[in-house]
């Protein structure tokens, strides 16, 4: 039976594998992700030193973690507009600007969460 696909522990490796390759190909690529990545390296054991309790530490490190969920989706996003082509297209534009938002978005929110935090 060709073309099964693979279920359980062999489907978890291989999905493993293609998210590595993922964070290997962006840190590559995508000097924004680089900068983002550092830092939330930078910032997330301050988060941990900073933060009163638990749930402080989660929001302060939740916070940075979408900043790099968003940056993924928008390199993704890029990457399949630009493997379309390199003529402008409204839609391809389009698709650029939003996944740029949700980049921005995300750090307004990091913005506000660790600015609420620490300043109370």
């Amino acid at each position: 039976m060709a073309n099964q696909p693979h279920r359980g522990l062999r489907r978890l490796l291989n999905a493993t594998g293609y998210s590595w390759a993922g964070l290997k190909a962006v840190w590559r690529n995508e000097e924004a992700f680089r900068q983002e990545a550092l830092l939330c390296l930078i910032l997330t054991p301050l988060a941990l030193w900073l933060g009163n309790d638990g749930v402080e530490r989660v929001l302060l490190i939740g916070s940075l973690l979408l900043i790099i969920f968003a940056e993924l989706v928008n390199s993704g996003i890029e990457a399949v507009v630009d493997r379309i082509g390199p003529e402008r297209h409204e839609l391809s534009g389009r698709a650029k600007d939003i996944g740029s938002a949700a980049v921005f978005v995300s750090l307004v929110n990091a913005s506000v969460v660790w600015i609420l935090l620490l300043w109370d």
